[in-house]
């Protein structure tokens, strides 16, 4: 593991720190401004402009005329609006590793990671909802009568999107693409902690040549800015990747002013399964970048891993040499594999959990502690013999903190996997097919992965049972949720 090293972020140049509404970039209303953190080193990278409910409230109406207007987005060329969005799928791909570095920046993440993962999926995304632009239609439908019956998809409308600070670059493709493709226009506010790369999108937007009115993009705070959007009266839905607990919040406020459309990707708490006739080596390699993988601040890892008691010993001794081999330090070091957690705020909270896992009981086998004397690094931890009633086991760390819980059989573990709120993923390790399947078709989550972990595509829906969400991210069914049917009767 290695030392935290200075920052070599230095040449990364900050270009949009203003709010973007109606294709302008603008001072916040109110004049105030908030400091981005870099992560690695606590230290500030820039002010950003911050938005507040009058600068929501500027941003709907041009979304609304931007919806409305002769030469609305909704009424232009179906292949235009897909045009655009490939050319700016072209731009980002021009800009990607300007966009890695400034990701790294003010995220944490590796930069070698932003540039495999983040960047790659980011682009295919657009590429991917561009290409649906002009094939999204309706049915014609046989009804009884002399009668031509057809259903129309029409945009939503003015839709309000809020995502998170753990992909800002990947979760600003998963709810603009959607959206734009159908013909809705938008009203974006990215995480108060990492507003950067979201901006610079806005730059590109522009440069793209969409239309005015049609993205804006407000940085600011979830109970300021976040919660003016979904109050608001003209925001015909409201789109939210986040905690369940702000998931509620969210539906409290879209149901108490205009039953605005809700969708959620909220947390999760998912068991990965590894099964005794499961390739070991492969098993405990997917089981680390599971749980690792972005610092452990996935909504889906796996940070329930259950692993039956006849290899248990073994998997627990071999998952604990591989975190002690996980390399911790700079972000822009090629050698990193772990950067530090993205604030204060979210070191302290994973702090409290490793406390907590210590105090009921649970066998701390290595890290628990931080790394460096600056910035927000938690060492890889490893706890085994936990138990279901376990705080670490109950609730969502979204860090590096790794839980191994022993299971007995088939029916246990798949009984004790669905007891929790959450059903965002899962995963199996098996060679015996039956297994495989019997797990995929009894887990309560709304993506189950079999023999790998975090496989995503843009073609593939992603979202949770229960308390993980409502509706479904990607693919066609990702599409469905920004578009109303309308259902149009002639008679003959």
């Amino acid at each position: 593991m290695a030392t935290v090293a200075s920052s070599l972020a230095n040449d990364v140049a900050v270009k949009a720190t203003k709010l973007l509404i109606n294709n302008r970039w603008v001072d916040s209303h109110s004049g105030r401004t908030f400091a981005t953190i870099n992560p690695a080193t606590g230290e500030e990278i820039c002010q950003v402009a911050e938005a507040d409910e009058p600068d929501v409230d500027l941003a709907v109406k041009a979304a609304r005329q931007a919806f409305h207007s002769k030469s609305a987005w909704r009424r232009m060329s179906a292949a235009e609006r897909g045009r655009l969005l490939n050319k700016l799928a072209d731009l980002i791909e021009k800009n990607a590793e300007e966009l890695a570095r400034l990701e790294s920046l003010d995220n944490g993440k590796p930069v070698a990671v932003a540039r495999a993962a983040d960047l790659p999926l980011t682009i295919a995304c657009y590429r991917y909802y561009a290409g649906w632009a002009d094939k999204i239609q309706g049915r014609t439908i046989p009804i009884a009568g002399d009668y031509f019956c057809y259903t129309r998809l029409e945009p939503v409308g003015v839709v309000g999107q809020i995502i998170p600070w753990n992909f800002p670059l990947l979760m600003q493709a998963w709810k603009l693409g959607p959206a734009l493709a159908a013909g809705n226009t938008v009203v974006l506010k990215p995480a108060e902690q990492t507003p950067l790369t979201a901006l610079r999108v806005g730059e590109l937007l522009l440069e793209a040549g969409f239309p005015e009115g049609v993205v804006n993009i407000l940085p600011g705070f979830g109970p300021t800015a976040g919660a003016a959007i979904a109050k608001h009266m003209d925001v015909d839905k409201v789109a939210f990747t986040g905690s369940t607990e702000v998931g509620h919040l969210i539906m409290e406020n879209a149901a108490r002013t205009n039953l605005k459309r809700v969708t959620l990707e909220l947390g999760g708490k998912s068991p990965n399964i590894v099964f005794n006739d499961a390739d070991l080596d492969q098993a405990i390699e997917g089981a680390h970048f599971a749980l690792f993988f972005n610092q452990g601040q996935c909504c889906c890892a796996g940070s329930r891993l259950f692993v039956e008691s006849k290899v248990y010993d073994e998997f627990v001794d071999k998952s604990v040499a591989r975190a002690k081999r996980r390399t911790v330090g700079d972000p822009f070091d090629a050698s990193t594999e772990q950067g530090p957690q993205v604030d204060q705020a979210q070191f302290d909270k994973v702090m409290s959990y490793i406390d907590a896992g210590k105090q009921e009981g649970a066998k701390l086998l290595c890290g628990g502690g931080r790394v460096g004397d600056r910035g927000y690094f938690v060492a890889p931890t490893v706890f085994a013999d936990v138990s279901d009633g376990m705080k670490i086991a109950q609730e969502e760390i979204f860090g590096p903190v790794m839980s191994i819980i022993k299971f007995r059989d088939l029916d246990e573990v798949v009984e004790r996997a669905n007891t929790t709120m959450y059903g965002l993923a899962a995963a199996v390790w098996t060679r015996d097919i039956g297994k495989a399947h019997a797990v995929a078709n009894t887990v309560r989550a709304g993506t189950v992965w079999v023999n790998c972990y975090d496989v995503f595509d843009a073609a593939a829906p992603f979202g949770g049972f229960k308390q993980s969400g409502i509706g479904r991210e990607l693919g066609e069914y990702g599409l469905q949720q920004y578009t109303e049917v309308k259902t149009v009767t002639v008679k003959m």
